[in-house]
């Protein structure tokens, strides 16, 4: 059953990775896409072409989920081409991983930048423009719950995700809209694995109760059950996607 049938959604970050794949999900299960891209616009032309091949109605929309302008812009084109959005899937982030220590004031500002920062714009920007009774998911992690050395930041701006999730359930709830965070654990992205060893990966898999790490579509899946409607007495909560890791 195409659960999403109608609505239109907005994920960032959705050239690649675990993006990629809800968006593939989301319409599988019948939604219209806007598909976010910072810099990959040849990820996201490739998979917009996938999903209207598939007879999905989506576009392509850059945007430096940073930048409050282009936010608005975002927000702007795919409202002029759809006449609203039901759901934002807040995706996009970045992920470095070094010693607190080692970490520099570049290193820091980029994951606040992007992690948080890019979260608050878009949630900015529907607080006033998603639809009533419209849904939001933001992405935090699994990391925040086992206290891995190198992710100090990284955490740091998820457990910023996390209360914004939180407090803007509480704002917006009197619109109907529901706004949830997933915290996924280690999956099998070019995010993830880059840098990794195999014995690395191996130890972080064996942490699950299952002896694996997920892959992009275990994710995916849980995303699209909290934009349809059956998950709409579901807010302000943090829903783990890590295979009972913690």
């Amino acid at each position: 059953m195409r659960t999403l049938q109608e609505k239109v959604i907005l994920v960032t970050g959705a050239s690649k990775g675990i993006g990629a794949a809800v968006a593939r999900q989301l319409a599988a299960d019948g939604a219209s896409l806007i598909v976010n891209y910072a810099g990959d616009k040849a990820g996201a032309d490739t998979l917009v072409a996938e999903l209207k091949a598939k007879g999905t109605n989506a576009i392509a929309v850059q945007a430096d989920v940073s930048k409050p302008a282009e936010v608005k812009q975002m927000f702007d084109t795919a409202l002029a081409h759809f006449g609203r959005i039901d759901v934002l899937v807040n995706n996009a982030g970045v992920m470095i991983t070094k010693l607190l220590k080692d970490t520099t004031d570049e290193d820091f500002t980029r994951q606040f930048d992007i992690n948080v920062r890019g979260v608050f714009n878009t949630l900015r920007e529907a607080a006033t423009r998603l639809a009533d009774h419209g849904t939001i998911i933001n992405f935090s992690t699994s990391v925040n719950r086992i206290m891995l050395p190198t992710y100090s930041t990284y955490v740091a701006t998820k457990a910023a995700v996390e209360q914004l999730t939180r407090v803007f359930a509480k704002e917006v709830g009197g619109r109907g809209i529901n706004v949830n965070s997933v915290s996924p654990g280690p999956t099998n992205t070019e995010l993830f694995t880059k840098g990794k060893t195999d014995e690395t990966i191996a130890r972080l898999a064996s942490l699950s109760a299952f002896n694996r790490i997920g892959q992009p579509d275990d994710i995916a899946k849980v995303v699209s059950f909290l934009a349809s409607d059956d998950a709409k007495w579901i807010s302000a909560q943090n829903i783990g996607l890590n295979g009972g890791m913690a």
